[in-house]
């Protein structure tokens, strides 16, 4: 679209502010604000950023600026405040793209599916807390939220419907079509799934549903959590991530067998060569779909009410069983990953599961026998006789597999594989040189 149109079209509807917004490593939110006047010069790189003041933006003070390029295609009016429009932004430097920009690392491997004739759909599950900061602590927002296993409650999720429902006419505001919503598997826990697009627009959208169910959640006096395992005793927050090959031509499912289910359980070949990829990196793979040191909390065994985390241990794919990393829904013609968690970075967790598969396409790699038992009752002895891998335990043993694996570095160039690396590192470092009320409670007056 015309600038100059989209500037008219967007005063006509009374925005009167522009926001020119993209991601730090961690995938939070940044930007700068211009009145709708200034829109033109914004989306020509007007706004620069100095990279060191932020996370995984490799830049000493002395270096050039980076300069945030809206997508004006991209970009939506904010349902909750008319007056302003949010545009997903790619960030330059030297005008040309700024390589450890997150959009543009997955632009990168977008770019290298299209000429191969692919587009990758996504869709994330994405799960969640909201709970209230209380004299006695954090409490759950409904009163009713007590049961030990309150999944699907309908009493303590139209408890929660003024928020909740506010957040939902939001996102479909924004026409982004939620088909389902409901209280999880834990007391203060949700879920909202939306349908599925092209990978950048769900990145952009997931990103950007962090910051919307916060503002939301906290106009109505409550607070959004998108910690992986804020609770021992709860469950984790997913971010199961659906994926599926796309012709970019016609827009066929390249997932869809058609009489090339070689493995049984719903998919095409090259949906199985595309597991294999995934699964041969996982290790380093998980170091970005799990990118903190609570992420490895939820991937456990057990360890919620439940009885189950409903998170994977192994490197292993199935059917419609949950217990896989890579799990392939009962219907079949997608594949979804099972280990990434809501705080992750969403356009560097794709940009890898996308490089990976694309890898095993290429290889034609093959993923093995499917695994159809409930993994999580594994004995060590049934594991060995398996061969089946596990998925790190820790976040430095995520990190050394990332380092390790050179479609890291391919995938996010030089300097952001760097400063990944080494800002990881020091949160490792920082969590174990923590003294944790655990520790205390046990050992202060122990002998």
């Amino acid at each position: 679209m015309d600038i100059m149109q989209k500037q008219k079209e967007l005063a006509g509807a009374g925005v009167k502010y522009a926001v020119s917004g993209y991601v730090d490593m961690h995938g939070a939110l940044k930007g700068k604000i211009v009145p709708i006047d200034h829109f033109p010069t914004m989306v020509g790189g007007s706004e620069l950023y100095t990279g060191a003041a932020l996370d995984g933006l490799p830049q000493d003070v002395s270096d050039e600026e980076v300069s945030s390029h809206p997508d004006i295609d991209a970009g939506f009016i904010l349902p909750w405040r008319p007056d302003t429009a949010f545009f997903p932004s790619n960030l330059y430097c030297h005008g040309i793209p700024f390589p450890a920009c997150s959009r543009n690392a997955l632009k990168r491997q977008t770019d290298a599916a299209a000429a191969l004739g692919y587009r990758l759909n996504l869709g994330v599950e994405t799960e969640f807390y909201v709970l209230d900061d209380t004299d006695l602590g954090t409490q759950t927002v409904s009163d009713r939220d007590i049961l030990a296993k309150p999944c699907y409650d309908l009493r303590t999720a139209t408890d929660n419907f003024e928020w909740l429902t506010e957040l939902v006419d939001a996102m479909n505001a924004l026409e982004w079509d939620v088909y389902s919503f409901d209280h999880e598997d834990a007391r203060g826990q949700f879920e909202i799934d939306w349908m599925y697009d092209d990978c950048t627009v769900i990145s952009d959208r997931v990103c950007f549903f962090r910051y919307m169910a916060g503002e939301i959640a906290r106009k109505h006096g409550h607070f959004a959590s998108f910690m992986p395992k804020p609770f021992a005793n709860r469950t984790g927050s997913g971010a199961h991530m659906n994926m599926s090959l796309a012709n970019i031509e016609t827009g066929e499912n390249l997932f869809k067998p058609h009489g090339d289910d070689v493995k049984g359980v719903g998919l095409s070949q090259l949906g199985y060569w595309f597991i294999a990829g995934v699964l041969a990196h996982a290790k380093a793979i998980c170091a970005v779909i799990a990118p903190t040191v609570n992420s490895y909390k939820r991937l456990v065994r057990q360890g919620s009410t439940s009885g189950s985390t409903w998170a994977p241990v192994f490197i292993s794919y199935g059917n419609n069983n949950r217990t896989n990393m890579m799990r392939v829904p009962l219907a079949g013609g997608r594949v979804e990953c099972r280990a990434a968690d809501i705080a992750f970075n969403p356009y560097l967790a794709t940009a890898m599961m996308l490089a990976a598969g694309l890898e095993g396409i290429e290889q034609k790699l093959d993923p093995g026998a499917p695994h159809t038992d409930n993994l999580h009752k594994y004995t060590d002895a049934d594991i060995a006789k398996s061969g089946i891998e596990l998925l790190p335990r820790s976040l430095d043993e995520a990190v050394d597999a990332f380092e390790a694996d050179p479609l890291s570095r391919a995938v996010f160039g030089d300097d952001l594989f760097a400063e990944w690396v080494r800002m990881k590192r020091l949160e490792c470092e920082d969590y174990h040189f923590h003294i944790s009320q655990w520790e205390t409670e046990r050992y202060l007056k122990f002998f």
